[in-house]
């Protein structure tokens, strides 16, 4: 029987990216997908995981996103459950909110495909294993997580851009959070992406110069970004499992 995933979108030009629906059609996962913004979620029993979609949104404009509210409310609940939980870039935010860390304005903006390394914690965790560091990151935000981290928090990964790339929870392996938008790097993504935020690309300094590079990088590395989703994403199937066990 396949598993459902129940996921959060918070914005109609960042549905699912197409490395996550392979990966799901792959490895056998139902994604249902609720766009939060206009929505209700579903009972989140009824669900094996939740992931958590990027978007435009800090985590604390709640008065001008007030689905916020519900969103963090349905999050504190799933987590009450310790049930398993992935979450992308404001995703990743959202979870680390909930978790007791401190969320602000990243020392740079986050943009295109970056080196990112593992920690020694990073290396030994379930989610990144056959994963080698350094690993491509694909990368779109302003903001992030703040260090330092809460004493359960275990800092996975970071890089030149972010020093929070990826966490996880002492104890608790199957709640994880990416910074990297690494769901939605295959090239008509990045194409939609570059489109619709062309305000945000535009205000960067190098902004203008930006887009043709970044579709040609998405391109040129899609094999390599298609092969380490995958993985990321097997190695989340177990840790759901095991959860489940």
């Amino acid at each position: 029987m396949a598993l459902k995933f129940l996921v959060l979108q918070h914005i109609d030009w960042e549905p699912p990216g197409k490395l996550l629906v392979d990966a799901a059609r792959q490895l056998d996962i139902s994604l249902e997908v609720i766009k939060i913004y206009r929505q209700a979620a579903p009972d989140p029993a009824d669900f094996d995981a939740l992931l958590l979609l990027g978007g435009p949104p800090n985590v604390h404009e709640e008065n001008r996103y007030p689905f916020l509210r519900e969103e963090k409310r349905l999050l504190k609940a799933w987590l009450a459950m310790n049930r398993p939980c992935l979450g992308f870039c404001l995703g990743h935010q959202l979870l680390a909110d909930a978790l007791g860390a401190e969320i602000g304005r990243n020392f740079m903006p986050g943009t295109g495909f970056i080196r990112g390394y593992l920690t020694h914690a990073g290396s030994e965790h379930p989610i990144f294993k056959n994963i080698k560091s350094p690993l491509t990151l694909f990368k779109w935000h302003g903001q992030s997580v703040q260090t330092p981290l809460p004493r359960d928090l275990l800092m996975l990964a970071t890089s030149s851009q972010c020093v929070i790339e990826a966490f996880s929870v002492a104890g608790r392996p199957h709640i994880i959070g990416l910074q990297c938008d690494n769901h939605a790097a295959h090239p008509d993504d990045v194409r939609s992406w570059l489109h619709h935020d062309r305000k945000w690309i535009n205000s960067l300094p190098d902004g203008e110069e930006l887009g043709s590079a970044l579709t040609d990088e998405a391109e040129q590395r899609l094999t390599e970004m298609q092969s380490t989703f995958l993985q990321i994403m097997n190695n989340f199937v177990t840790l759901v499992l095991n959860n489940k066990t």
